[in-house]
């Protein structure tokens, strides 16, 4: 038993090394080194915590492993392979607080570290956010250039506001998961 099993009590699935190994691997799958410098500042050793899940029995929780935090926004990755786990393992959490040590809801859980990366306040501090025009007839179409996540939210109010009838949000063009 190592250390965060003997502190926890139990004996765990995963183990620190191996997660640091898989985050490792979807890194070398993303195209832009801004992206992967940005996630390599905000990692965290794996640390074993315990967090409450919702959806059980009164005062059940599960093992979640801290591997990312974003101080700014007081949020953070964890990985879980129970609960939302296995399926979508990968969570966005806060780090602490009243709510802080819940697993919370199941839209903040993900298959890949880098889906959660990217749902994940973290990946606004980056300037890689584009507006995107999605309708039926012609799909999704970029009609930006890469802005602060700030920026091409106040663009998509001002363009709702001239054309209700269209679907404008905010996105990336990062490539990642697949070989580069």
């Amino acid at each position: 038993m190592d250390q965060a099993e003997q502190k926890l009590g139990f004996t765990m699935a995963i183990t620190a090394p191996s997660l640091k190994q898989l985050i490792a691997q979807e890194l070398e799958t993303v195209a832009d080194e801004r992206v992967q410098d940005h996630v390599r500042s905000l990692l965290v050793e794996p640390e074993a915590i315990l967090r409450d899940w919702d959806y059980g029995k009164p005062d059940e929780k599960y093992l979640c492993w801290a591997v990312l935090n974003h101080v700014r926004s007081h949020t953070g990755i964890a990985y879980c392979e129970e609960g939302f786990g296995p399926k979508t393992p990968w969570g966005v959490v806060q780090l602490s607080g009243n709510e802080g040590m819940s697993m919370g809801m199941d839209s903040g859980w993900f298959g890949t570290f880098m889906e959660a990366y990217f749902e994940s306040f973290a990946a606004t501090d980056l300037t890689i956010w584009r507006v995107f025009k999605t309708n039926p007839q012609t799909g999704r179409i970029r009609i930006s250039g890469e802005q602060e996540w700030g920026a091409a939210w106040k663009g998509i109010e001002d363009l709702r506001a001239r054309d209700p009838e269209s679907n404008y949000n905010c996105g990336h063009n990062i490539k990642y998961g697949e070989s580069k």
